[in-house]
């Protein structure tokens, strides 16, 4: 069973976000601020970490950045009151892999938590367009790709849309194509780039600065 490490500073937050996962996922530690959370991931080692963005002792980017220094991968989403771009936009910057609102439905986080945990990136599509445009506004596309270049026009959009951690079904509602269409692009777009699944797309996009 998944292993989850849960970061905020108040404790019914916890609490209530432990009611919410622990029939699903295995809780294997709490921590209210920045040094004690760092402790709590490099000791219990958690398959994903759901972290509060706002800490009193600094933010989620800085836990992050803790654990790296430490050593120490897992992967972080981030859960928070704020929809800020400039939140969304640091903290995965910093590296997590996903960022949802505290007024996310109990199912939505289970969801999250499982589809981070699989290697899949998570937002809401208002939430992925801040990381789009922040992206895209300081980071111009590489004037030649010989890899991005084998894909067709459409592979390209379903590609995009795949690293930025749309489900197969937003893909399909968002391009008005079906999801099996989606499915067999994005089986051509990972065969063409010699990828195994999102997670490593996702790392490839981001390298080349084209989320």
């Amino acid at each position: 069973m998944t292993r989850i490490v849960l970061v905020d500073d108040h404790a019914l937050i916890r609490a209530g976000v432990r009611a919410e996962l622990e029939a699903d996922f295995t809780i294997v530690g709490e921590a209210a601020d920045v040094p004690d959370a760092i402790d709590v991931i490099s000791r219990e080692i958690p398959d994903v970490v759901v972290c509060d963005v706002h800490l009193p002792s600094g933010t989620a980017a800085d836990v992050i950045a803790g654990c790296v220094a430490r050593g120490v991968t897992t992967v972080f989403l981030a859960l928070s009151v704020s929809d800020a771009a400039e939140d969304v936009i640091a903290v995965i910057r910093a590296g997590a892999r996903g960022y949802i609102t505290k007024a996310t439905e109990g199912e939505k986080l289970i969801e999250a938590v499982q589809r981070v945990a699989s290697g899949d990136a998570v937002f809401s599509p208002r939430l992925a367009g801040f990381v789009l445009d922040a992206f895209s506004s300081e980071l111009p596309m590489p004037a030649e790709d010989p890899e991005l270049d084998q894909l067709t026009a459409r592979e390209h959009e379903v590609m995009r849309l795949l690293a930025r951690g749309y489900a197969y079904k937003e893909i399909a509602r968002r391009l008005t194509i079906s999801i099996k269409t989606v499915e067999s692009h994005a089986s051509a777009v990972l065969r063409k780039l010699q990828l195994s699944n999102r997670n490593e797309l996702t790392r490839w996009a981001a390298d080349r600065r084209i989320l």
